[in-house]
């Protein structure tokens, strides 16, 4: 069917889409709002889509052209879960400060927590109080994402490893993120003071 055809090729341009956007573009190929799940079906079947959520979608075709492209998979880490960014261990290696191998995708959110297994990749979302949902910045590239600064992201690694800092003093930390091997020395200047201060402020409102 000529309709089914052109539907797919439409998909196959679209970073992700859900069954709002599949309808839309069904319906102006004259296919009917009640065959839609007929169609997305059958589509899951044959593996021309995948499914990255319920309700979430994206073409084979598309993820194929843009899974090895980072800024793509940034870019679905924020779209799974929303509002959100990238963050801990994911950013830390974005931004050159661990030599750690990092599988999967870490991100925070104030939603509750959650992980998504799908063909794109792991996708992790860490809860954070509303007050630590800061210090995030929008980066431009072929897809735009959000992303923590490189002292929140190891903040926020910190906080959930050692259960928000339970336990933990000032003194404690150089040593803690030597052993975790992330060469702090890498980061600028500005970003380690503010690192230091972050952790100050926290530990002093605890």
């Amino acid at each position: 069917m000529k309709s089914k055809k052109n539907l797919i090729e439409q998909l196959k341009s679209l970073p992700y889409f859900n069954k709002a956007t599949f309808c839309q573009l069904g319906n102006s190929y004259g296919l009917e709002n009640s065959t839609m799940d007929t169609y997305v079906s059958r589509y899951l079947k044959s593996k021309e889509i995948i499914q990255l959520k319920k309700g979430l979608y994206v073409s084979s075709d598309f993820l194929n052209k843009n899974k090895s492209d980072v800024s793509y998979l940034f870019y679905l880490s924020n779209i799974l879960r929303s509002p959100s960014y990238v963050s801990s261990w994911t950013a830390l290696q974005y931004y050159g400060l661990t030599t750690e191998s990092i599988y999967g995708f870490t991100s925070i959110t104030q939603k509750v927590t959650r992980k998504y297994e799908t063909k794109a990749g792991n996708f992790s979302y860490q809860s954070i109080q509303k007050e630590l949902f800061y210090d995030f910045s929008l980066v431009k590239d072929k897809f735009d994402f959000f992303i923590a600064s490189p002292s929140k992201a190891l903040f926020d690694l910190l906080y959930f490893r050692t259960k928000q800092f339970r336990g933990i003093t000032f003194e404690m930390i150089n040593p803690m993120v030597e052993n975790l091997r992330i060469d702090i020395d890498e980061m600028n200047k500005e970003e380690r003071e503010k690192f230091y201060q972050m952790i100050k402020k926290y530990l002093k409102h605890e």
